[in-house]
């Protein structure tokens, strides 16, 4: 708005959107009503609840000029100035509220009943019935005093019962006595009185508007038709209208000038006109409510659009616009918008809230909890008549499928953060490696020093995620290549340091293997919990809703009841015994119904408790079953670990032996070589010898038998020294055969101390985590049905 249009604006509320000028809301071209969709957009954009005020009665009765007095404007709906009828349809202006700076007021000015132009009154009661449908004030306007003629001009409110219906039941048949039915939505009702003349007095004795239409409203005694036809339309009244309020208008000016009354000074109209105008426009502004359907749903903008199409589509197929139906369609229109909108607020929240990655999967879950419940709030705040929880089940679905989306996203964030991060600090580390840097002796020291100053680095480095372990781990897994080829090639290292280290090794990669596949089962357990607990929230918010609405629906009836009694006591004091005990029916009729709801209600609340527990229990046993079969996946992967690990550890020593074995047999096989080579050679050399002894002694055989003696001696010498020689050599050979065999089992018995020790320790390390996952696993199960054993306890 402009800074004029500011000023036009009486009330300061120009910083909202409102008309300027009315709009045609609902159109009557030829006898055929069709809502006007630009007017169904202004009210789509007007989110606050609105007070809507229409206005009914005879064509050139000035219901116009009322209208644009509410608005705050001399001019606006058009007031004519010819017999011949102005407005056509029902016309619409959306103002800012005077009193009431979170409301809406929207103005309904409808066609002038009783125009001769139109041949006929079935038009008249569709737009008489629609602004009583739409309203949550009802402005009947008339002129003059209230008299027979004036009652017969309402005949509308007599056919009321023709023209809607409050339930959908087709075997329903309404009539005056399930007044009740529609007290609960109807307006109050407003009667103005214009160009009054009269003097306010009856029987001699002066009184008030409001106490000359109940005397009006009073029933005639008797019976026939006479009496019928004047009590019927004076009955509908009360029993429709239990509230009800009555203004009187004096003439404004003198009749030349009515037709100008719009462009008319202040100083030119009647005084007390004006005031009893001010009087009627502060009634309104103070006291007339928002609009509200059954069950204390509060209508804005939106809905009363739904309902103007609601109904005009009943009117325009020949159904009877009805109550229930509206609520109903309008139901399936809220709920479908509550969720999306509970969908985007929990959307908005998160992205603002979440700063990714997350250090852990509970940083994550709390934001979650939190926009969660703020996002149930809001559907529920917005829904109603989901009576199959259909739509809430939709948010639930919908919501789980945003957390899903969040810690698959948080992972990917985290993973691709920590690999750029891994990438930079363990540059210097790879360049190293290819640099040859640790390929000389004691390289291998220096690489695992390196490498443990750079994990440390990386572990200083904040929010990196939950994938930091993870990632790191995959990182080192791939280096392992490389970590065994800078040991082999490192000269300072014994064979048994290597082995010493190797198998270091592979116990820090057990742990951390270890250690990951914990912190996996404490993020699927988290992720489980989490599920129970937004089930948990559904339930309790859910429950609280339906307490809310049994208490509404109690405080509906009381209120109509109420109403009822007060009718049924001035009835009483009035003599009529017959209609009394007809609106003391009723009112057993009204406590008959909100019992059978009540006990409907809490009959559909238990069976959504009883169903609610049943899929509590349902998903207490999944997740029992989940976290058991995790459980026992977990200890399997233990054991098979372990198993592994067994086998790793008995093949390497098979291996480790079998190799020490076939080192000291070719060691032996040596030794046991080199002494038959020596052996031979002094056997030849002893051969040698002993052959040119026989020749020196051939040569001197004819020396004397002494020397023949000493040949044989000789000979017989040397034969014993052979065979010493071989039995010495037989006797070393059985000797090493027996320190090898003495060796062999002396290395198998080390052997197999060491490998039971390594299996022991090991088994003793896997033993004990099975037991700590046990104690956990069976604590956890005990919370659980200590947990579930209270809600069901509670329920």
């Amino acid at each position: 708005m402009n800074s004029k249009s500011r000023q036009e604006t009486p009330w300061g509320k120009a910083e909202m959107a409102h008309m300027r000028a009315p709009m045609c809301l609902i159109e009557n071209v030829e006898g055929q009503l069709r809502p006007n969709q630009k007017a169904l957009e202004i009210l789509s954009a007007i989110t606050q609840p609105v007070v809507v005020v229409a206005i009914v009665g005879l064509y050139r009765t000035g219901k116009s000029y009322l209208m644009n007095k509410l608005a705050g404007k001399k001019t606006g709906f058009s007031l004519g100035s010819t017999v011949q009828a102005h407005t056509k349809g029902i016309w619409m202006w959306c103002v800012p509220h005077p009193h009431k700076e979170d409301h809406t007021l929207v103005l309904l000015d409808t066609e002038g009943l009783g125009d001769v132009e139109k041949g006929d009154n079935q038009n008249d009661c569709w737009i008489f019935a629609l602004a009583i449908l739409l309203s949550s004030t009802f402005v009947y306007n008339s002129m003059g005093a209230i008299n027979q003629q004036a009652m017969d001009q309402l005949h509308y409110v007599t056919e009321l019962t023709d023209r809607i219906r409050a339930r959908s039941s087709p075997d329903q048949d309404y009539g005056l006595e399930d007044s009740a039915d529609f007290v609960s939505f109807f307006p109050d009702f407003l009667w103005s009185l214009r160009d009054m003349t009269l003097k306010m007095e009856v029987d001699g004795k002066s009184c008030t508007a409001d106490e000359y239409l109940e005397i009006s409203l009073k029933l005639k005694e008797g019976t026939g038709k006479e009496v019928e036809k004047y009590n019927l339309p004076r009955l509908c009244i009360r029993k429709f209208f239990p509230k009800r309020k009555c203004f009187i208008f004096y003439p404004p000016t003198e009749w030349k000038k009515l037709s100008q009354l719009e462009t008319l000074q202040a100083n030119e109209i009647d005084s007390e006109f004006l005031q009893q105008v001010a009087e009627f426009c502060s009634y309104i502004f103070k006291h007339c409510k928002a609009k509200y359907l059954p069950g204390g749903i509060i209508v804005n903008g939106p809905r009363l659009e739904s309902l103007v199409v609601t109904y005009v589509s009943a009117i325009r197929t020949g159904d009877l616009p009805c109550m229930e139906n509206a609520v109903l369609a309008l139901s399936q229109i809220e709920n479908s918008a509550a969720v999306q909108k509970a969908i985007t607020h929990y959307d908005q929240q998160m992205n603002q809230r979440v700063q990714l990655p997350k250090e852990s999967v509970q940083e994550l879950l709390d934001l979650h909890r939190a926009c969660e419940r703020e996002a149930i709030e809001i559907f529920l705040r917005n829904a109603f008549k989901d009576e199959d929880h259909l739509f809430q089940i939709e948010l639930g679905s919908r919501l789980q499928e945003r957390w899903d989306d969040f810690c698959q996203r948080n992972l990917e964030v985290s993973s691709k953060l920590c690999w750029a991060l891994i990438q930079d600090i363990f540059r210097p580390l790879e360049e190293g490696v290819m640099r040859g840097t640790y390929s000389k002796p004691g390289g291998y020291c220096l690489f695992v020093q390196d490498t443990e100053r750079l994990k440390k680095k990386y572990y200083r480095q904040p929010k990196k995620g939950i994938q930091a372990e993870e990632v790191l781990q995959t990182y080192l897994q791939s280096k392992e290549a490389v970590y065994k080829a800078i040991l082999q090639t490192d000269q300072n290292l014994t064979e048994k340091e290597k082995e010493i280290e190797v198998e270091r090794q592979k116990t820090e990669s057990a742990l951390a293997a270890a250690k990951l596949l914990e912190e996996t089962q404490k993020k699927t357990e988290k992720l489980m919990e989490q599920k129970e607990k937004s089930f948990r929230e559904h339930l309790r918010q859910l429950t609280q809703k339906m307490e809310n609405e049994r208490i509404q629906l109690k405080r509906e009836q009381e209120r109509t009841l109420a109403l009822k009694l007060q009718e049924q006591k001035q009835l009483l004091e009035e003599g009529f015994q017959e209609e009394s005990r007809k609106l003391q029916e009723e009112m057993r009729n009204v406590e008959k119904r909100y019992k059978e709801t009540m006990d409907y209600m809490k009959a559909e609340a238990s069976k959504t408790t009883v169903k609610t527990l049943e899929e509590m229990q349902t998903k207490y046993d999944q997740i029992l079953e989940n976290k058991d079969r995790n459980h026992q996946e977990h200890v399997l992967q233990l054991v098979e670990m372990m198993e592994r690990d067994r086998d790793q550890l008995l093949t390497e020593q098979e291996t480790r032996v079998a190799a020490l074995l076939q080192e000291r047999e070719e060691h032996l096989k040596e030794e046991i070589s080199e002494e038959r080579r020596k052996h031979q050679k002094e056997m030849q050399d002893m051969e040698a010898k002993y052959r040119e002894m026989i020749l020196k002694f051939e040569c001197a055989q004819s020396q004397s038998s002494e020397n023949e003696k000493m040949l044989k001696e000789m000979q017989e010498m040397e034969l014993k020294t052979m065979r010493q020689k071989q039995e010495a050599l037989e006797d070393h050979v059985r000797k090493l055969t027996e320190q090898r065999d003495m060796e062999t089992a002396r290395l198998m018995e080390e052997q197999e101390e060491i490998f039971n020790c390594r299996l022991q320790r090991q088994n003793k390390i896997f033993n004990e985590k099975i037991r700590k996952q046990n104690k956990q696993y069976q604590e956890e199960i005990r919370k659980m049905k200590m947990q579930n054993n209270s809600k069901c306890s509670l329920m």
